[in-house]
Formats: structure tokens, sequence, C-alpha cells
């Protein structure tokens, strides 16, 4: 198993950027596909963006596509969002997670281990 942990999050007003880090240690995190989920006040928590684990396929919610990139850096364990023109509805915590198989998933069951989250709110 990784063990992941998120930071970059914070205050930010609309149409700000942020940029959050994922960063695994424990096992070898190249094995794993990563995806970045949003929980926000009084919801369900929902898939954001998720990345293969060689980096080479991508995939986005609707809502997010255009604003919001995934990517990861192997060599460092870490896995990034960088979100653009942000919107107040993008205030979420968002938690990064890691799937034991190397092709990407929007479904939370099949994520084997996640982060503790990082809040993002955005501020009208």
């Amino acid at each position: 198993q990784v063990q992941l942990v998120e930071s970059g999050g914070g205050l930010v007003q609309t149409g700000g950027s942020l940029r959050l880090s994922c960063a695994a240690s424990g096992r070898t995190f190249s094995y794993y596909a990563m995806g970045w989920f949003r929980q926000a006040p009084g919801k369900e928590r929902e898939f954001a963006a998720g990345i293969s684990a060689s980096g080479g396929i991508t995939y986005y919610a609707d809502s997010v596509k255009g604003r919001f990139t995934i990517s990861r850096d192997n060599a460092k364990n870490t896995g990034y969002l960088q979100m653009n023109s942000l919107k107040p509805e993008d205030t979420a915590v968002y938690y990064c997670a890691a799937k034991n198989r190397p092709g990407l998933s929007i479904y939370q069951r099949e994520y084997d281990t996640w982060g503790q989250g990082t809040q993002v709110t955005v501020s009208s």
C-alpha cells in the first residue's frame, strides 16, 4: 500500500488558481493509477480527475474539464492537480486516491488508498 498526503489547498478568489499536490510513500507509486475526488458541503464525494499509472491517459469530470489539469511525476512520487479559473462551486475538500492497477477509474470503490483531504475554498 502507498500512503498519500495532500497539500496546497487554501482560500482563493473566483478566477484564481491553486495547485494541489499528493505525496506518496511506501510502495512504488508508478504502479498506481491516481485520482482526485472532491466533497462539497452537504454533498457526496465525486470524481474530479484521474490519471493512469504511466501518466499517459487522463480523464476529467465535465465540471472541471478545460480548467483543471491532472499530472504526476513518478520520479518524485507525487501527483498534482492544477486548478485554474476557480469558481465558488469548486469549494470542497479535495482527496487524492491511489488504485493498485495501472488503469484510471472514475469509481471511488476501485481506489485502495486515500489521503486525508485538503480544503479548497473559492470566494465570490
